[in-house]
């Protein structure tokens, strides 16, 4: 069966999202070699390329995951999960090489000896590590409301020293985490990335277009007139 460019960008998107890696990993097989008819759409190609990285994550092959990372300028709307397949996979061979896990120290450690590659990232600077009051805060707002409304960001914002966007990325960057989960295979911390770090994000996240936002039923989340005064020191 043949078929259009279009309809290899979906398939591999659905593949992606529902997590079936074994059935993503054969449809990549029966493509043609992307220097024919896919290489004229950027955006069908993207979404192949994306595919095989996480494919090849999956499969323990991190060097074909970092070449085809640095090897095309992905849109915003892919570097959530992208980023986390980077520093997973630096992670991991880090962690067999000295045979243990890695704390804290030897993630930010990893981080700096493989940044991010300008494919994969806006080169927005960005904060990896929040105070644990500040991210307590957010997290018990996650888990009743992982949407807040603007005005309820800038008060959060306030409460715990954080700018707005800050706050903003902290969310956005939780509810990717919570939505690749199964794509990785890994759980994260849970204050927004492996080891707490708060990628660099846009308003863009991977939510399929006109996708509703989830409904929450739970108690509502806690006034923001009983959190702890703002911190003003970051780390």
């Amino acid at each position: 069966m043949i078929f259009t460019a279009e309809q290899v960008a979906c398939v591999c998107e659905v593949l992606l999202q529902s997590g079936c890696m074994d059935h993503l990993a054969g449809f990549l097989r029966t493509l043609p070699p992307p220097s024919s008819s896919l290489s004229s759409f950027s955006g069908e190609l993207e979404s192949v390329l994306k595919a095989k990285a996480t494919v090849a994550f999956h499969q323990g092959r991190f060097a074909d995951l970092y070449t085809l990372l640095e090897g095309f300028p992905f849109s915003p709307r892919s570097h959530p999960l992208l980023q986390q397949l980077w520093l997973r996979a630096h992670y991991i061979e880090a962690e067999r090489q000295r045979g243990r896990p890695l704390g804290a120290v030897g993630k930010y450690r990893i981080r700096r000896k493989f940044p991010l590659p300008h494919t994969i990232w806006d080169g927005e600077e960005t904060n990896y590590c929040f105070k644990e009051k500040s991210r307590s805060i957010l997290r018990k707002w996650y888990h009743h409301k992982p949407y807040p409304s603007t005005r309820e960001k800038r008060e959060l914002a306030v409460a715990t020293g954080l700018t707005t966007t800050q706050v903003s990325n902290w969310f956005k960057n939780r509810r990717q985490r919570d939505r690749t989960t199964d794509i990785t295979g890994f759980q994260t911390a849970d204050s927004g990335g492996p080891s707490g770090e708060v990628y660099p994000s846009s308003d863009n996240d991977l939510s399929p277009p006109g996708s509703p936002h989830p409904q929450y039923h739970g108690p509502p989340p806690p006034p923001l007139s009983h959190l702890p005064p703002p911190l003003h020191h970051m780390c």
